[in-house]
């Protein structure tokens, strides 16, 4: 009976607060916020009290191990609601009547602001430590992505690509846990081998293979993204454009690098 009322309230809070409409937008950047904040404090703790390596990294180092842990939890999250929304849900289904493009629910905006949130505090990481936690490249992909996110929060416009495009994150673990391999001295490991293949496979579909679909997507509803916004329909070609050209180019890198491990160990 316990357990019954603990989750009919926490339902209740969901339903009449997250998600509620005028609160849904500033609630779940919030929450992204949060989640970051959580994810990557308790990334510090677990891993200095699990982790020989981490107390041998330096300062900037140990910032990253936890900001990958941070990244990692988003990743998590963003895939299994972009993977709901976009392949199980009926929001963005052809079978239904109307512009796909103008499709949106208080979850759909819940989780793109998640994701925004989570973007406002990596970017501002980056930022506050460049380059050491990553070039210009990861800079223009963040701000690309969170202009893109937050447009498609409060719009409602052109969420089904958005989401589409966050399926990407997927690879985000695989490259997460190779960078914590790496540093831990692990890299001759099996397990560093089985991650890197595995890596290759989650990039090949998640930021190749479906950046394809998106964009015969968007062809054959062409007269749907004729109906957006301006600024919407211009953001619908560039940011998966933009983005598909930096996948290729690091799937290139990501091949190189599988290549050079399978023949050291030839």
């Amino acid at each position: 009976m316990a357990m019954k009322s603990y989750t009919y309230q926490a339902e209740l809070l969901l339903r009449d607060y997250l998600l509620a409409d005028p609160c849904v937008i500033y609630t779940s950047v919030l929450c992204g916020i949060v989640m970051c904040k959580m994810a990557y404090d308790l990334t510090q703790l677990i891993s200095s009290l699990y982790f020989k390596a981490y107390t041998s990294l330096t300062k900037v180092q140990r910032i990253e191990w936890s900001n990958r842990g941070m990244s990692t939890a988003h990743a998590v999250f963003i895939t299994i609601m972009s993977s709901y929304l976009v392949f199980f849900s009926d929001l963005y289904s052809d079978r239904l009547d109307g512009f796909v493009t103008f499709r949106s629910s208080n979850l759909s905006i819940f989780a793109l602001g998640v994701s925004a949130g989570y973007f406002i505090c990596d970017l501002a990481m980056i930022l506050w430590l460049y380059p050491s936690l990553g070039g210009m490249e990861y800079i223009i992909h963040h701000l690309l992505s969170l202009i893109a996110v937050s447009y498609a929060m409060l719009s409602g416009e052109g969420q089904l690509y958005t989401f589409m495009v966050l399926l990407s994150e997927t690879t985000t673990p695989g490259i997460n846990l190779r960078w914590f391999l790496d540093n831990a001295g692990m890299k001759r490991s099996k397990a560093y081998l089985i991650n890197g293949i595995g890596m290759f496979a989650a990039w090949l579909v998640a930021r190749i293979l479906l950046f394809v679909y998106l964009f015969y997507h968007v062809y054959l509803h062409h007269d749907h993204i004729k109906k957006m916004q301006t600024f919407g329909y211009i953001l619908v070609f560039i940011v998966p454009l933009v983005l598909g050209i930096m996948n290729t180019m690091w799937f290139a890198k990501i091949l190189k690098g599988l290549r050079k491990t399978l023949a050291k160990r030839q």
